[in-house]
């Protein structure tokens, strides 16, 4: 056995206790492993405040009783997406390359996108007065598409009628403590799971406890996502996470329409991060905010275009791929086919023009004696316009790495700038090298609060006979510094070491009444690699007893 395949084997082992504890949880582990096969899934946020292009239900949380009380009772008056297409949304969906739709059938606003026998305060009591999650679900799975449903335990329709001032923190708003809520909120998943036919997953964004045992009881089949497993929320993981997991993002910066002031994401950027995403063994859900007459905006269908393009040509290293021994070597990211030796390499950030080639060097993949090397959607025998040239992909392995030159060949824009990444399929490949495993442990702060102890392990050191490790560290963003741009990490000295076990390092200088993340991190001769990262979290301050 090599040592790569070794080291390989030992990740999965290390995954495998994650893998059970999500089993115990509820949620099967082949259908986790179903899941992680689809990789890419449409999110839709649309509600009745849609029309006033808010953000999605939070408007309620500390408005005035005047302000609640237009909201529940003029906005569904008015509520009418007479435009509403779900055939051509489904389509279009199905053109992209998602494999999968979670639809807002209720939001924390407590407004049901659905008949319902629980409320009033529903899309039956609009205008439109049809059932717009029996006509998205029918629509989505006549393409092919699995179904979910996001559901909110929070109802600040609920509160509001009960007397209970509306918050997401507070104790009497969450169910748990809130008999009458629960049971509401367990009678609207009862009528989800039931009523639609057969729904694969389900979107528990709050409290899931006494909920998500309502979806495995309804279908022991069905998973439990956010409430479940992990969902990182408007940002991709520095590091692969164990198991099943999925990211959530939206196009621009609001989950639900907003029809002025918003700032959309580049369509490469959206592409850029379904494909980090895919090399970290998670699944992208990318949100949509159709228009309040149910329409989908139209930035948001051309960036859905823009990564329908990509996926035609490249879907292939998307669908039913796993990590490779390494996430990326600086901007070429990897994904590995499920059942095969079969290795993707999508080259990011490029300026790689068409008709020219780029040569790279690829330490984690080595070449057997039945490699092939091609670039992915190309024939390798035709440049157009240009009979003389034959642009084929070349490749050799020198005691760097894989060494491969390509040809941009395939002219997908009329000007020939294709800004999004390519794709080079690397099959019958074997691991380049054995990556050193690094763990970040803990982080504490000593008796006068003026110094913190980052600590973290070192398991492998991989096919290196010694290896550089130490501590990357930053400020952390609060919850209302989502939007905000991260701040650069910053890198404590590094040591050498030859040998596996922990190690630490203090930190001094920062501001102890602030929350900070950090991260171990160990260079290997041929990469740098780094652990999860961790909350060092501020300094509490004791108060004097009385």
């Amino acid at each position: 056995m090599t040592r790569a395949l070794a080291a390989c084997l030992a990740v999965l082992v290390a995954l495998t206790p994650a893998v059970a504890a999500e089993e115990a949880a509820g949620n099967r582990l082949e259908r986790l492993e179903w899941f992680r096969d689809l990789g890419f899934g449409l999110f839709i946020h649309w509600s009745l405040d849609s029309q006033v292009t808010s953000v999605i239900s939070h408007s309620m949380v500390g408005a005035s009783d005047d302000y609640l009380e237009r909201y529940v009772t003029e906005l569904p008056r008015r509520f009418n997406p007479h435009r509403f297409e779900p055939r051509e949304w489904a389509r279009l969906a199905r053109l992209a390359g998602f494999t999968y739709v979670v639809f807002t059938a209720k939001h924390h606003s407590g407004f049901c996108m659905f008949e319902t026998k629980t409320t009033d305060f529903s899309i039956m009591n609009t205008p439109y007065g049809r059932d717009v999650t029996r006509e998205l679900v029918d629509a989505f799975r006549a393409e092919g598409l699995a179904i979910g449903h996001y559901f909110s335990p929070d109802d600040f329709h609920f509160l509001w009628k009960q007397g209970t001032l509306i918050s997401r923190r507070r104790p009497e708003a969450q169910p748990v403590n809130n008999p009458a809520l629960l049971a509401h909120d367990q009678a609207q998943l009862r009528e989800l799971m039931a009523r639609y036919g057969k729904i694969d997953m389900v979107f528990i964004d709050g409290p899931a406890e006494g909920l998500k045992e309502v979806v495995w009881e309804s279908d022991p089949d069905a998973l439990v996502t956010r409430g479940a497993m992990e969902t990182p929320e408007q940002y991709t993981p520095g590091v692969p996470l164990e198991g099943a997991w999925e990211g959530n993002l939206t196009m621009g910066n609001q989950w639900q329409y907003r029809g002025t002031n918003e700032t959309y994401k580049s369509g490469t950027d959206l592409i850029n991060t379904l494909i980090e995403t895919r090399a970290k063994g998670g699944n992208l859900l990318l949100n949509i905010g159709p228009r309040p007459d149910g329409v989908i905006p139209a930035e948001q269908e051309a960036r859905l275009r823009e990564i329908a393009l990509w996926n035609l040509v490249n879907r292939e290293a998307i669908l039913a791929v796993r990590p490779w021994v390494l996430t990326n070597e600086g901007g070429v990211w990897f994904t590995k086919a499920k059942d095969s030796d079969t290795v993707f390499a999508a080259v990011t950030r490029t300026d790689w023009r068409w008709g020219t080639t780029k040569t790279f060097t690829l330490k984690s993949v080595k070449a057997t004696a039945d490699t092939a090397v091609s670039v992915l959607g190309q024939n390798d025998a035709v440049l157009e316009y240009r009979p003389e040239v034959e642009p084929r992909t070349t490749f050799e392995q020198t005691p760097d790495g894989l060494r491969i030159t390509a040809w941009r060949a395939q002219r997908l824009y009329n000007d020939r700038r294709w800004p999004n990444p390519v794709v080079l399929k690397i099959t019958r490949a074997e691991a380049g090298l054995a990556p050193p495993v690094v763990v970040t442990t803990d982080g504490s702060w000593d008796s006068s609060g003026r110094v913190a102890t980052l600590t973290g392990r070192l398991d492998s050191l991989g096919d290196a006979t010694s290896v550089q490790v130490g501590f990357e560290y930053r400020r952390k963003k609060g919850s209302a510094e989502m939007y905000e741009e991260d701040d650069p990490w910053k890198a404590l000295e590094t040591r050498t070491t030859s040998s596996v076990g922990e190690f630490n390092a203090p930190l001094e200088g920062i501001d102890s009444t602030r929350d900070h993340e950090f991260r171990a991190v160990v260079q290997h001769p041929k990469v740098t690699l780094w652990g999860k990262t961790l909350t060092l979290e501020r300094e509490r301050v004791q108060e004097p007893e009385s």
